[in-house]
């Protein structure tokens, strides 16, 4: 069975950690995919624009790396962009005045993925505040998030990292018919347009490259991983995964993301 295109989730999957990766074996990995016709796809919660500048290095030097962004939101190939679902005017007034009657949101940031830009409140200080504008592209502090003239992609709270799977439980709850809910790591819940996932995102890519589902492999270690890891027979979850994701699927990576287990796992299977 020929496997085609290879999706990979960064952070916790693929990024060891600071927004760093083992660039000389994952540009010997890329040599060897793209002799076989293999694409290759950085699937995450973050933007497109921060997976580009991610992996600069790289693609200066020639590599072709596809997109899947905004869990699933954005799509694109290294030359285009293919595919975008928006939030309304509507949907975001709705979760803005959710969130404000919440009362276990009071120290909550909210975090907007727009096209031009990232948005968050001038009232945003603190530790989370600096985390914005790391795994962000171009921060801009506003007065009022309604306000905002841009298309946005996605809207995020940060609470605990062990509130977020009730928190996604409650939103799905509320939004479950018009918007989808999903947890992206380091405490992130994000509300995407409806059907909405990373799932969704990599069809918008096989279809384009005439690809199908069983030439499709991939890793991730999180909630917004899951759709496309129950989706597609080669499907790996990372072993430093929560233990609710080992246990909703079978295939592990040969080794965790601090030990480049994505590229040791392609190697071991293409044997390279």
């Amino acid at each position: 069975m020929t496997i085609k295109m290879i999706a990979s989730d960064m952070d916790g999957t693929f990024l060891t950690a600071n927004d760093d990766y083992n660039r000389r074996r994952f540009e010997r990995v890329l040599n060897q995919l793209e002799a076989r016709q293999v694409k290759f796809v950085a699937a995450s919660g973050r933007q497109v624009k921060n997976l580009q500048e991610l992996f600069e290095p790289t693609i200066t030097k020639g590599y072709e790396i596809n997109f899947v962004g905004s869990n699933g939101a954005l799509v694109a190939t290294p030359n285009e962009q293919l595919y975008s679902v928006y939030l309304s005017p509507t949907q975001l007034q709705q979760v803005i005045e959710w969130n404000a009657h919440n009362p276990e949101s009071a120290e909550n940031i909210i975090i907007m993925a727009g096209e031009k830009a990232t948005y968050v409140s001038n009232h945003a200080v603190g530790p989370v505040a600096q985390m914005v504008f790391q795994f962000y592209p171009n921060v801009t502090r506003v007065e009022k998030l309604l306000a905002v003239d841009d298309h946005i992609l996605e809207m995020t709270f940060v609470w605990p990292n062990n509130e977020v799977q009730q928190h996604v439980a409650e939103l799905r709850k509320i939004f479950g018919n018009e918007l989808h809910a999903t947890g992206s790591g380091f405490g992130s819940v994000d509300i995407l347009g409806k059907g909405v996932d990373k799932a969704t995102g990599l069809q918008v890519l096989q279809d384009y490259y005439a690809i199908s589902d069983h030439e499709v492999m991939t890793f991730g270690d999180n909630v917004n991983d899951l759709e496309m890891l129950q989706k597609y027979e080669h499907a790996y979850v990372m072993p430093n995964a929560d233990q609710f994701m080992l246990e909703a699927i079978s295939k592990r990576a040969v080794n965790t993301n601090v030990n480049d287990g994505v590229l040791q796992t392609i190697e071991d299977y293409f044997g390279f």
